[in-house]
């Protein structure tokens, strides 16, 4: 699908009737690409469009929605509200850069990229109204982070945040854009002026995963219990009970991780990160049968990288009649998912090089990685070019980047996993053989295919010592 035209959406970021038919099909195919780096790079920006409050936010210059009720609202009636109002008062300036904050959280929760241009055409008009407003450029920040500009968004967080340094959604940008450029050690200072300005549930979740880069867990649990505590709107909850869930998944706690799954389902049954953590932990529980069922419903309401790719997974490891090409084909929608979004605006090398690196072209991947390297130094993105170097077959190049992904200390089997399997490619067998041990001792079942592989490979380097 490429982008949308003008037949599709008014140039003053209000959708017409067309708007039907393009989430009808978007959303089969594709995700807001701000879940989908939540999915693949880290919590924080998981959250970017959700701010959670506003609690505390000066009251609104307009008669429409204060955006910090955005985070607690269903963003279609929020869209709805909007449009109505801006009929009416064409040249509020802070309705329309309401609106576009509002596309943002719609692209989010509906599974729809082609709401970014949308929200740009809206945030362009209420800077166009009033120049350099302070929502207009925070909403702007939030777009660029969901789009994966990460420069983009600390520059506007940053513009924002010199005219009002307690700017809630701000302080949440540029904590989230320091931490996806991978600048950590700026990005923890963030954190901290920010729980000082702002403390609560927006600032706790990025507080926490601060914490959890740098392999504190049990401050970034800290932390996360005491942000779901205060929690209040179902959204809220449905988001700090995933991102308690998704630590204990990295620990290998599953049974803490189905519990907190559950509980932001209660929250808000349709919460997909939810639905993917809980069938990712049924599998890893010994519940296959019902991962594959969760994560087929899910991914037929919105196909992203994530769950498709773990679908796939689980249909391999399955192996019955037809699973390898039912794989195939949810790893075909990948690289469909990943069009779509180029055509929105959204930068997917990350997701290209994670997916095609097991289950697509492995010179597309290498390319991919190599291009997001370019951008930014994370560990998500050293890990990525570390596996796709590897499976190009450029083992020695691979080894830094393996161990640099995991030099923070954050905890993650997928990392160590790599990391042994490339140290075992570069004759490091002692270093390769701990490295493997550790990622299953950290999370046995971290992967369908992946655990498996640790595994075959500890056996073999058994058999060769005791053949010595």
């Amino acid at each position: 699908m490429g982008p949308r035209t003008s037949s599709d959406e008014q140039t003053d970021g209000t959708p017409d009737d067309g708007r039907v038919r393009s989430r009808r099909t978007a959303s089969r195919v594709a995700s807001a690409a701000l879940l989908a780096v939540a999915l693949t790079g880290g919590a924080v920006a998981f959250g970017a469009a959700r701010d959670g409050g506003g609690r505390v936010a000066p009251a609104p210059a307009s008669a429409a929605m204060d955006p910090g009720a955005l985070a607690g609202a269903d963003p279609d009636a929020a869209v709805t509200a909007l449009q109505t109002h801006l009929k009416a008062q064409p040249k509020d300036h802070d309705s329309w850069a309401t609106l576009g904050l509002a596309y943002v959280e719609q692209a989010r929760t509906k599974g729809d990229p082609a709401r970014y241009p949308q929200a740009q055409a809206a945030l362009k008009r209420s800077l166009a109204l009033a120049p350099g407003n302070d929502r207009a450029l925070a909403g702007r920040a939030a777009l660029a982070a969901a789009r994966h500009d990460f420069t983009g968004a600390l520059t506007d967080a940053d513009r924002v945040l010199k005219r009002d340094p307690y700017d809630e959604r701000a302080l949440c940008s540029r904590i989230d854009a320091l931490v996806e450029l991978g600048r950590y050690p700026e990005a923890a200072r963030a954190a901290d002026t920010a729980d000082a300005r702002r403390p609560g549930t927006p600032v706790f979740t990025r507080y926490a995963y601060v914490h959890e880069l740098r392999g504190d867990v049990t401050t970034a649990r800290r932390v996360l219990q005491q942000a779901l505590t205060g929690a209040n709107s179902p959204g809220d909850i449905a988001y700090v009970a995933t991102q308690l869930g998704q630590l204990a998944w990295n620990q290998g706690d599953y049974p803490a991780a189905l519990t907190q799954y559950a509980r932001a389902l209660a929250a808000d049954d349709t919460y997909l990160p939810a639905l993917e953590g809980r069938a990712r932990a049924q599998a890893a529980s010994g519940q296959q049968a019902a991962a594959i069922k969760g994560l087929e419903t899910l991914v037929g309401r919105a196909p992203l990288p994530g769950p498709l790719v773990a679908l796939g997974e689980l249909y391999e490891a399955r192996g019955d009649s037809g699973d390898r090409e039912k794989a195939r084909a949810q790893y075909t929608l990948v690289q469909a998912w990943i069009a779509l979004a180029r055509a929105n605006g959204v930068d997917a090398d990350l997701d290209t090089a994670l997916a095609a690196a097991d289950h697509g072209d492995k010179g597309a991947a290498l390319r991919a990685a190599r291009a997001e390297w370019a951008r930014r130094h994370t560990v998500h993105t050293a890990d990525a070019l570390a596996w796709a170097l590897h499976v190009g077959g450029h083992d020695a190049e691979a080894l830094a980047h393996a161990r640099e992904a995991t030099a923070t200390g954050y905890r993650n089997a997928s990392f160590l996993y790599h990391r042994g399997v490339i140290e075992l490619a570069t004759g490091h067998a002692q270093e390769g053989r701990a490295s493997l041990a550790a990622a299953l001792k950290l999370n046995p079942s971290f992967s369908p295919l992946g655990a498996a592989e640790a595994r075959k490979a500890l056996n073999s380097l058994k058999a060769l010592e005791a053949a010595k």
